[in-house]
């Protein structure tokens, strides 16, 4: 039975306490979460019991799929709450609270800091992505958890989605083919055209590792490396289409506005160490109707294409891809593409890390995966500050640096 204890009680929570709900209705039952920790101690009294503590916060987002338009959840919906305890300080909570791991859910500038206290408390750790505010800070999280014995892991969803899986049973030679090229395209599509995003002024401060490059390229290029390999280069341009934004109607704060140093825009070209090659554009800027490319993004192999769950194959034949999930792939494949028959990947993360932990092992999102999704992250900043194409691999091992180092230094990094 690992106990954990979650620092961190935004709205996003509540997706992975679905997530753990989802988990013992599946009949797992080796975990109990024993403490939360938040700033504000009514903020984590909102998750604790169904019908008592202070209201939760309305959703954020009503887009569909995001976590972050969960509804309501709550320990006591999978678990007894009486022995639940509640701190303000995470670094007390490490020392005092009855837990063998820790969930840090808090922002991006404190993932580094929350490690650093789980650590030396010798607690597991299933951090936020993206993993850290700079590679630094992520790379001395890892070496952390490696010099200590810990489990480390990041909660990266796209790993575990059903279309991700579905994708990398697909292609492989001996169905649709090797990987070739990749297309990603969201324009305006989501808190366009100058909302704050998810009603976090933080995710639009540079200093605080805000940015949409950083926010959700970490998501792109764990998948793309997932499907395609390590990335190998990256040449970007970025922007700061809107330099104000404002809270929108659902955020409580309606009229007032924020000023904005992080990109809100990237449109980047890479390649892989496999050989495929990609494009990605991303903006939460953008008036009128949002630009979307495919049915998301596009996947193209050396006999098929993918986008959704359409797929088409050279012989001229279309249909769906998770139908030919279902009929063609073993009943192994399936088992451990979706244990316990689970397909929300919020559970399926968290079973695998718990079960790491209790084995001693890494989950396979672990810190190290985490750490090269970053990196990769930020050759897109990188590489749009030098305004040339950069190795991510140098900006893995910190030989490219520029846009980080003020950073770095703010954080007493370097």
């Amino acid at each position: 039975m690992i106990r954990i204890g979650i620092v961190g009680c935004g709205r996003i929570l509540a997706a992975h306490l679905r997530g753990y709900r989802l988990l013992r209705e599946a009949g797992f039952d080796g975990f109990r979460i024993t403490a939360l920790c938040a700033r504000n101690e009514r903020d984590a009294l909102m998750y604790v019991r169904r019908g008592q503590g202070p209201p939760q916060r309305d959703a954020c987002s009503s887009i569909a799929g995001d976590p972050l338009a969960v509804g309501d959840e709550y320990l006591s919906d999978f678990q007894a709450t009486d022995d639940v305890a509640v701190y303000t300080d995470y670094r007390e909570m490490m020392a005092t609270a009855p837990i063998d791991a820790v969930n840090d859910l808090t922002t991006h500038a404190l993932h580094h800091q929350v490690a650093a206290a789980a650590f030396s408390a010798g607690k597991h750790l299933m951090s936020q992505k993206p993993l850290a505010v700079s590679v630094r800070a992520a790379r001395k999280m890892c070496d952390e958890a490696d010099a200590r014995g810990l489990t480390f892991g990041v909660f990266e969803c796209f790993r575990y989605m059903p279309e991700t899986r579905r994708l990398k049973w697909w292609f492989v030679p001996e169905r649709g083919g090797r990987l070739q090229m990749l297309l990603v395209g969201y324009i305006g599509a989501w808190w366009a055209p100058d909302f704050v995003v998810a009603h976090t002024p933080w995710r639009h401060v540079r200093e605080e590792g805000g940015g949409i490059s950083l926010d959700l390229g970490v998501h792109f290029f764990d998948q793309i490396r997932h499907l395609a390999g390590e990335i190998h280069t990256v040449s970007a341009q970025t922007a700061v289409v809107e330099p104000r934004r404002r809270f929108d109607s659902q955020s409580g704060r309606s009229g007032e506005s924020i000023a904005c140093d992080a990109d809100d825009t990237c449109f980047v070209a890479f390649d892989t160490e496999a050989g495929a090659v990609g494009q990605i554009s991303a903006s939460w800027a953008g008036h009128g109707e949002a630009t979307v490319l495919g049915e998301g993004s596009v996947f193209y192999g050396e006999r098929s294409r993918t986008t959704g769950d359409r797929l088409s194959r050279d012989d001229g034949t279309c249909g769906s891809l998770a139908e030919v999930y279902a009929a063609e792939s073993s009943v192994q494949q399936r088992g451990d593409d979706f244990p316990l028959g689970l397909s929300d990947s919020f559970a399926l993360a968290q079973y695998d890390w718990l079960r790491a932990a209790a084995a001693g092992e890494q989950p396979e999102t672990s810190g190290r995966e985490g750490l090269r999704d970053l990196a990769a992250a930020f050759a897109i900043l990188e590489s749009a500050r030098a305004g040339c194409r950069v190795v991510v691999a140098d900006v893995l091992d910190g030989t490219v640096d520029a846009y980080q180092r003020p950073i770095d230094e703010r954080f007493g990094l370097i």
